[in-house]
């Protein structure tokens, strides 16, 4: 049977966004507890159902706490859910990751968020070398319909010793390599999100499967591990 997101976590959420102090919270800490146990089986649910295909190393749901010690914003509690899924390192590259938030502000992402310098590097010498293999990742239709293209970061013009007019200069001054994927409320309370989630996790593994032979060899193709 397939397990959906309890629609108490958006009533739970738009409580606390609009009575975000720690007295309401401690009052209502029972039942934010009881909505955090169904949230993690969901999560877990998940990520059973991402090991048919994939090798989950962790999963790890973000505490409600907000760190508000380098922050302007003090308030003490995050509105929204968040859990990552890491994969087995170091030979699989790239992560998943859930988020859950009322008012149409719910998303899946996947990529990679602060690749190293020597990753981005490495990355940034395999499209000037040949960007053919990406290109047709990002041109598959299936994969396309899902994630469409990078979202994140990216340098105004190109990197320090790449040509600013290389055919794949667009994707060499990438930053991030990202993909999000975004959800209305009504998706998410429907009893197959976590199966839709699922699916779009599943479409994103060519990528994956790239990024980890490039990360994990060298330019000629030999096993860095």
């Amino acid at each position: 049977m397939s397990l959906s997101i309890p629609k108490e976590v958006f009533t739970f959420f738009n409580k606390l966004e609009k009575n975000n102090d720690r007295d309401w919270f401690n009052e209502h800490k029972p039942e934010f507890k009881a909505i955090e146990a169904k949230m993690k089986k969901a999560y877990n649910y998940l990520g059973e159902m991402m090991s048919a295909y994939d090798q989950i190393e962790k999963i790890k749901i973000f505490r409600i706490y907000r760190d508000v010690r380098f922050s302007k914003n003090k308030l003490p509690y995050k509105t929204h859910f968040g859990g990552s899924f890491a994969r087995k390192k170091p030979e699989l590259r790239g992560g998943y990751y859930l988020h859950i938030q009322p008012n149409n502000e719910s998303f899946i992402a996947t990529g990679f968020w602060d690749p190293s310098k020597e990753d981005i590097l490495r990355i940034r010498k395999e499209f000037e070398m040949d960007d053919s293999e990406m290109r047709a990742i990002l041109n598959d239709k299936t994969f396309s319909a899902t994630w469409g293209n990078f979202t994140g970061d990216e340098l105004k013009t190109a990197p320090k010793g790449f040509d600013k007019e290389h055919p794949a200069i667009d994707l060499i001054r990438r930053k991030q390599f990202i993909f999000v994927k975004k959800y209305t409320d009504k998706e998410v309370l429907s009893d197959h999100f976590l199966d839709d989630v699922n699916d779009a996790f599943k479409n994103i593994k060519p990528f994956f499967n790239y990024m980890s032979d490039v990360l994990t060899t060298n330019l000629n193709g030999e096993s860095i591990l």
